[in-house]
């Protein structure tokens, strides 16, 4: 008797000290549609994605109070980061373009682009109540035969379309709501906006 009371109470105290439930999340992004109405052939890759180090992990990284960075355990990513932003671009880029053939480096074996969108993320700031802010740098790569044809015949008036396209993008996007969702919504706003300034200097 006193031995299958010891167990009862041993098991009462593992299930009070079991682990919180792990809530997992992802940015927004709308499927991009097979075929768009009227869409351009214009083929673009978008990738591959760069993080810093230190938000490059599974787990939520969130600014504290006095710059102090708070990693959240048991709020997680349900997939890479950088696979995450790479699809949110990719998406929008679609729209804002008009072409459907727009996908994510880490999320295709598809080499053939036409341009292919390097994504430099420098910073990603993100404070619950009040803003996340992104920092990125973005390249727009031609393919080398585009390459290729351009530096065969050169225009003297323009830039070669040999020539990368490079620019950056700083967003502060405001966190409307309390929580992990509300900031995770914020983020995938920040994207957005980060795809519609690429989008504005993809060559049509």
């Amino acid at each position: 008797m006193r031995i299958l009371l010891t167990a009862a109470l041993l098991m009462l105290v593992l299930n009070g000290c079991s682990s919180p439930k792990t809530t997992f999340y992802t940015l927004h992004a709308e499927p991009i549609p097979q075929a768009l109405a009227g869409a351009k052939n214009t083929r673009v890759m978008v990738g591959p994605v760069s993080l810093p180090e230190m938000i490059d992990q599974p787990q939520m990284v969130i600014l504290g109070s006095d710059n102090q960075v708070q990693v959240y355990e048991y709020d997680r990513w349900a997939g890479s980061l950088k696979s995450e932003i790479g699809r949110v671009i990719a998406s929008n880029l679609a729209k804002d373009i008009g072409t459907s053939n727009v996908w994510n480096f880490a999320q295709s074996t598809q080499t053939n682009f036409d341009y292919q969108v390097l994504v430099d993320v420098q910073n990603l700031q993100s404070k619950q109540g009040d803003s996340v802010v992104v920092d990125v740098l973005w390249t727009i790569k031609p393919a080398l035969a585009k390459n290729q044809s351009a530096e065969k015949a050169p225009s003297q008036n323009a830039a070669p379309k040999s020539a990368n396209l490079m620019g950056r993008s700083l967003v502060r996007e405001p966190v409307t709501g309390t929580g992990v969702d509300a900031l995770v919504s914020a983020q995938t706003r920040a994207f957005v906006k980060v795809s519609q300034e690429i989008a504005r200097s993809v060559p049509n």
